[in-house]
């Protein structure tokens, strides 16, 4: 997301030739004021006007409310959304300021609400850290919204005012007497702004859990009025934690076998920098540590990531080569092999962030690094020393993956050396495109050789590469590393995409400076094992190619579920509904007697034109990109749903499954 600058408030408008006279003049200049800006580049501010930007107007105003919870004046944060998908926030922290504002000639509540970048976090003696990624807070959300209204209760009276656009409807008035103190910010999303403006609890649900693990103690809920349970009541969920990281960890490694009793847990604050750490060990073969700082998710790491790592991989090494165990050991250990099998979570509080890299989520600080180093080498030393039977045990998991490590190098460098012993290098099975630019290139991974061949007669030959999978890939939340270059399929993967991976500090590390596709598309049945077969290849993805997915390149195949015939006439479904819909378009009455209707159960069931025309043809098709929107979460979904444990994945395949149905 870019930062803002002077050239979106103030720029050039028209066609390049001024007022359409060659003249480039004072008139050509188009001043936004207050909150047009916003409205008129909205993705500037929130990322999207799809479904991640009109989530993210939610987390703006619930991080006001944890500002004044981390400053120590909120406790409870509550979250409505309405049957118009509307949405109120409300906290019992001390209220906006309603007092007038010198400067602005008018009420400070109406200053933080039209207002960019006006706020208590720009000044210090106000909060002393705060969250929000960007800054752009309430103001930008107020401009965004048809209707916002906001309500303050604060020093024994009850204040309003509202808005419609971003622009005040009156001025703050005083609406009567209160004993209580707080604020509630109740909006509606403009639709003529957003392309989609139903919310999902569970995102937002996924958000608000994972707050209240960040900062313990402070209880938050969401109720939505737009479902009601078994007893007529709206659904509604409270989170709360009482020890915050521990409990985070437990949550995120519950689906995994854990090889201590506890999670180690380390609290301290080096240099103003308040630092909170847990982190355990599990026999998975996977590295998963998650980062934060002022409750932002890091997911590019940064300076307290590296901090984190340094001093893990000293402090463990020091003790290893202490005890004598690393002896016998004939090869060097790595710094991933002190991380495989690790679930961290790492959270900081820093004054004045820099973030960095490409999604700003990468914090660039220097002196958090070191103070997160130095506080982990010192009560992680403090923790190895004090329980002797779990640094045994860590000790023993990194040998282990330090001697699988080596038998995997040699299978990697096999992958990476094929296109030095087969020419090309490239599978067999691959159906290549002629296009070289890998920016007009897309790779279809397609479930089985039937489909792959009709996928084949079917695609633009100019840009679209088709790559067969045999059957299930193997699964690699559950396989060591050197069975993972060992596989067929993958192996193929890897060579197709002219990716390679592994280098001296990170031997999981991905270089795709030879990508060959920037378009990767999995294409697999619309029944229960192509949707398995898509969790495996996805899997595959997020834990050893996850830079495909972070950088946009990842998408998901939609094949119609559905082809209803009446006479001459054709139509496609994806849906239940759509199928519904167009057999009572078709009929005019609903029943199928007339009618034919072809289920399509696998991708071979259709022709080459067929699966053109439907699924591959950039002017008709839909494409699913695949994102992470909070990595979090998604570790620990698909740590549940390829993982060992059997009932909680029942669980949420009866929680999410829409048509749930058993193939025999």
């Amino acid at each position: 997301m870019s930062e803002l600058n002077n050239g979106d408030l103030i720029r050039g408008i028209g066609n390049g030739n001024g007022n359409g006279n060659g003249h480039y003049t004072a008139e050509n200049i188009q001043v936004l004021e207050g909150l047009e800006a916003v409205r008129k580049r909205p993705s500037m501010y929130i990322g999207d006007t799809s479904s991640r930007g009109l989530h993210h107007l939610v987390y703006e105003v619930v991080d006001n409310s944890i500002d004044e919870a981390l400053a120590g004046y909120c406790s409870d944060i509550d979250v409505i959304i309405h049957k118009d998908n509307s949405i109120t926030v409300s906290d019992n922290g001390r209220g906006i300021p309603v007092d007038w504002h010198e400067k602005e000639k008018r009420s400070a509540l109406e200053v933080v609400m039209t207002v960019l970048h006006a706020g208590g976090k720009f000044d210090k003696g106000s909060y002393k850290v705060s969250g929000g990624l960007h800054g752009v807070g309430v103001s930008c959300v107020n401009a965004l919204s048809s209707v916002l209204k906001v309500s303050v209760f604060r020093d024994g009276k009850y204040y309003e005012q509202e808005y419609n656009i971003g622009k005040p409807v009156y001025p703050v008035r005083e609406v009567g007497a209160s004993d209580k103190t707080g604020t509630t910010v109740y909006f509606k999303p403009d639709d003529s702004i957003f392309t989609m403006t139903v919310f999902d609890r569970e995102i937002l649900s996924s958000r608000l859990r994972e707050l209240a693990y960040l900062n313990k103690g402070i209880r938050l809920s969401i109720r939505d009025e737009r479902e009601e349970d078994e007893n007529g009541e709206y659904i509604s969920e409270i989170f709360y934690s009482e020890k915050g990281l521990r409990d985070f960890i437990e949550y995120l490694d519950g689906m995994r076998e854990k090889l201590m009793p506890e999670p180690i847990y380390i609290e301290g604050e080096k240099n103003n920098i308040p630092v909170e750490i847990s982190m355990q060990y599990n026999t998975s073969f996977s590295e998963n540590i998650h980062s934060y700082v002022n409750n932002i998710n890091t997911h590019e790491g940064g300076t307290h990531l590296a901090g984190f790592r340094r001093a893990l991989t000293r402090t463990l090494k020091a003790y290893a080569d202490k005890s004598g165990m690393l002896a016998k050991l004939k090869f060097d250990i790595s710094g991933d092999d002190f991380r495989e099998g690790l679930t961290a979570i790492i959270s900081v509080k820093v004054q004045e962030p820099q973030f960095e890299g490409q999604t700003k989520t990468k914090l660039g600080n220097n002196e958090v690094g070191g103070a997160v180093d130095t506080l982990v080498a010192e009560l992680l030393s403090y923790y190895l020393e004090e329980n002797p039977k779990e640094a045994r045990t860590i000790v023993n998991k990194v040998i282990l993956a330090a001697t699988a490590r080596h038998a995997a190098r040699k299978a990697r460098e096999l992958v990476q050396r094929k296109n030095v012993l087969s020419g090309s290098g490239l599978p067999g099975k691959l159906a290549d495109c002629s296009e070289r630019d890998p920016a007009l290139c897309e790779l279809y991974l397609v479930e089985g050789d039937s489909a792959g061949g009709t996928a084949k007669q079917g695609r633009d030959r100019k840009f679209q590469a088709i790559l067969p999978l045999r059957g299930k890939i193997l699964n690699v939340e559950k396989a060591m590393q050197h069975r993972i270059f060992e596989s067929e399929e993958i192996k193929n993967m890897y060579t197709a995409l002219g990716v390679s991976v592994g280098t001296d500090e990170d031997t999981k590390a991905l270089n795709m400076a030879k990508l060959r596709y920037h378009k990767v598309v999995i294409m697999t049945d619309a029944d229960v094992d192509g949707s398995h077969i898509a969790t495996l290849i996805l899997t595959f993805f997020f834990r050893y190619m996850k830079e495909m997915i972070e950088n946009g390149y990842v998408y998901i195949a939609t094949p119609p579920l559905y082809l209803i015939k009446k006479g001459n006439n054709e139509r496609y479904c994806w849906n239940e509904e759509e199928r519904e819909a167009t057999v009572t378009e078709l009929t005019g009455n609903g029943k199928e007697s007339n009618i034919h209707i072809q289920r399509y159960k696998g991708l071979g069931e259709m022709n080459a034109e067929q699966l053109w025309q439907t699924t591959m043809n950039p002017a008709f098709r839909t494409l699913r990109q695949v994102t992470i929107d909070n990595g979090t979460e998604a570790d620990r979904i698909f740590s549940m749903l390829m993982g060992d444990e059997v009932p909680p994945r029942r669980e949420f395949i009866e929680k999410n499954a829409k048509y749930a149905r058993i193939d025999v």
